[in-house]
């Protein structure tokens, strides 16, 4: 089947650098694309031509009416319109102008921050499991600071365990919160992004907002808060389990974390795998989980992060290959050490 759509204004956008946004949709749609005088035709499968030509049709009309999109935004918007039948381009980029998060108006940019997103607005708690860079914390703190303006709850409070925080920095000058402070730091970052300078001052003041080592949440109820733990891997199950019994009426509550980077000492299980298993079907918790798919940012991490997934499932195999042939009386081949 074969469809053309009219394309007067916007096909340098369209099109990308070298061709990177016309590429992601046909490798999406499994289409083919050929730029004609004053139009883009598109041929394959009915279904999929059909659905490429909505999404051309939606860009066109969204470039009339005066919408610009940058390179990036575009790229973004194309990856998930290609992966989700049930998002349009329009609603997508209607979406980014609707949701404002103090002074930043912000869409997701995948198909699984999209699902996160979503996953906040509907269930109180909220797993967020995934790689750095998928913007799992951006992401929460836009949330939280929504939540905050429209005045659905009184209180932020942003959270994250301070392994380093022990022994380690003991030498260090300052205070605990001042030890503690530098691994908070992505929380603070992503505030003071969303609004101004002044206003999170005086909001941290007044613990409006709170940013805290997760050792400062024991005994507390946590009502009509929106609570954030970062970097839930490298928390203990006893330190999960306390922070998931804070929250209290009229709360929400977000865990997020990345499985492939935990730092607790050898031994220590982490207090994120353990909520993942024991947690797993309980009614009213959600989870999302990202991939190297969702990388916002350069390009070059998607590929880092999958190159890191590559090799720890070789090295993983061999290690089972030799504890096998070790069980078995072989000899066991020798195989490299993880990256750490």
């Amino acid at each position: 089947m074969t469809i053309s759509v009219q394309i007067s204004r916007g096909v340098e956008a369209l099109f990308g650098t070298n061709d990177q946004n016309i590429r992601l949709l046909e490798n999406g749609l499994q289409v083919q694309t050929r730029l004609m005088q004053d139009s883009v035709e598109i041929e394959g499968e009915e279904a999929a031509v059909i659905r490429a030509a909505a999404i051309l049709e939606d860009y066109v009309a969204l470039v009339k009416e005066g919408h610009t999109f940058s390179n990036g935004d575009l790229n973004s918007y194309l990856r998930v319109v290609t992966e989700d039948p049930e998002v349009t381009l329009r609603a997508l980029v209607h979406s980014a102008r609707q949701r404002h998060f103090g002074k930043k108006a912000l869409a997701p940019k995948t198909v699984n921050q999209r699902r996160y997103v979503e996953a906040i607005e509907r269930t109180d708690l909220t797993f967020g499991v995934g790689p750095a860079g998928t913007g799992k914390t951006y992401l929460a703190v836009a949330m939280g600071v929504s939540a905050l303006l429209s005045k659905r709850v009184s209180r932020i409070i942003l959270t994250r365990p301070a392994v380093e925080a022990g022994e380690r920095l003991g030498f260090l000058p300052g205070t605990l919160q001042e030890k503690v402070d530098p691994y908070l730091r992505p929380l603070y970052d992503a505030i003071y992004d969303m609004l101004e300078a002044e206003k999170v001052e005086k909001l941290l003041e007044r613990q409006v907002v709170e940013v805290a080592p997760i050792a400062f949440m024991r005994g507390r109820t946590l009502n009509d808060s929106f609570i954030i733990l970062d970097e839930a891997q490298n928390s203990t199950p006893e330190q999960m389990k306390m922070l998931l019994t804070r929250q209290g009426f009229q709360s929400k509550m977000v865990v997020n974390g990345d499985v492939t980077q935990i730092d607790l000492p050898a031994g220590k299980r982490s207090g994120l795998l353990d909520a993942l298993e024991v947690l797993r079907g309980v009614e009213g918790i959600s989870f999302v989980h990202f991939d190297e798919r969702d990388v916002v940012r350069h390009s070059l991490v998607q590929r880092i992060v999958k190159a890191y997934e590559r090799h720890n499932e070789m090295t993983g195999a061999g290690r089972q290959l030799a504890l096998r042939l070790g069980d078995a009386g072989g000899e066991a081949p020798e195989t490299a050490e993880p990256a750490s």
